[in-house]
């Protein structure tokens, strides 16, 4: 029932039919998206007549194909016209027996029998801007009231991808700046060009202290970025940002956080008071990757 076609074997015009008339819809597992942010050609594992489909990305590590989601790809996992427990379960273990696994996510709408790790995800959904403030938290509330001599000296702009760039790759902290970084800013310039990324600025006389990064697509708008200058964090540029394309966009989009596994960016995202939306991965470690390398070689299974 389930068969496993390779990128050239796709019928992307099924495919994409099956993702935007599928309940569990994520602009992460589009074709555009995929082919960015992905540095491999991906496969799929299609039910019957693309009745469901699933993305499956992977990497090459010690001369193996390794299924891995790539950088900024969030969530993956089954889309079908009605999530179906029994099967999502079939798809999972087709990928388990046929694949060497180190991070696949499934997406907020599956469901699944199997217990696998759960992380946390946050959504605000379409409604009136006047509603959806006023659920704020009143510390987010307070951030949110600049002071009248700072007011006076900010203000907010789009920004073209050259001057987010310079900004980003002066003030990221944590990433290796050889080959992450090099591998984000790739993937951002990719989107821009293309018209679903947009960088937003907040200045602060007249210098950028703030740039958000967000990705436009169908009905979904969502944070893919969030970079500050440390030296003017207590000016809550990023609360500001986030607010006003909430206000330009919640009455039609849905809002992305995209993410909140770390503590303070989870008690920052909650601020907003958006909804919990959890979903589930399956990780591996490089020790569990060989001893499952051994099984696929049993089985004669091909990891190439």
């Amino acid at each position: 029932m389930i068969r496993r076609l390779k990128y050239h074997e796709i019928d992307f015009v099924k495919y994409a039919q099956c993702l935007e008339n599928s309940e569990q819809r994520k602009y992460s597992a589009t074709k555009d998206f995929l082919d960015t942010t992905s540095t491999m050609p991906w496969e799929i594992l299609v039910y019957k007549d693309y009745e469901a489909v699933m993305p499956v990305p992977f990497v090459r590590k010690y001369g193996l194909k390794i299924v891995h989601n790539p950088k900024l790809c969030q969530q993956l996992g089954v889309f079908s016209s009605k999530d179906d427990v029994d099967l999502n379960e079939t798809f999972l273990e087709y990928l388990e027996k046929n694949y060497m696994i180190r991070a696949y996510p499934f997406n907020d709408v599956n469901q699944l029998r199997t217990k696998i790790r759960i992380k946390k995800n946050f959504l605000l959904y379409p409604e009136v801007y006047e509603k959806v403030y006023s659920k704020y938290s009143p510390k987010r509330k307070r951030k949110l009231r600049l002071d009248e001599a700072v007011l006076k000296e900010s203000e907010i702009k789009t920004i073209p991808y050259e001057k987010a760039k310079a900004f980003i790759e002066a003030n990221t902290i944590g990433l290796n700046k050889d080959h992450d970084l090099f591998e984000f800013m790739r993937i951002f310039e990719s989107f821009y060009k293309s018209g679903y990324l947009k960088f937003t600025a907040f200045y602060y006389q007249h210098k950028i202290v703030n740039v958000i990064a967000t990705y436009s697509d169908g009905n979904m708008v969502a944070l893919l970025g969030n970079f500050n200058d440390k030296d003017y964090v207590k000016l809550s540029g990023a609360s500001v940002l986030i607010d006003h394309l909430i206000k330009e966009n919640i009455e039609t989009h849905i809002f992305d956080f995209e993410g909140g596994e770390l503590p303070n960016i989870e008690e920052f995202f909650r601020g907003f008071r958006p909804e919990l939306r959890p979903y589930g991965i399956i990780e591996n470690s490089k020790k569990n990757l060989f001893k499952k390398l051994g099984y696929l070689v049993i089985r004669g299974k091909s990891f190439l």
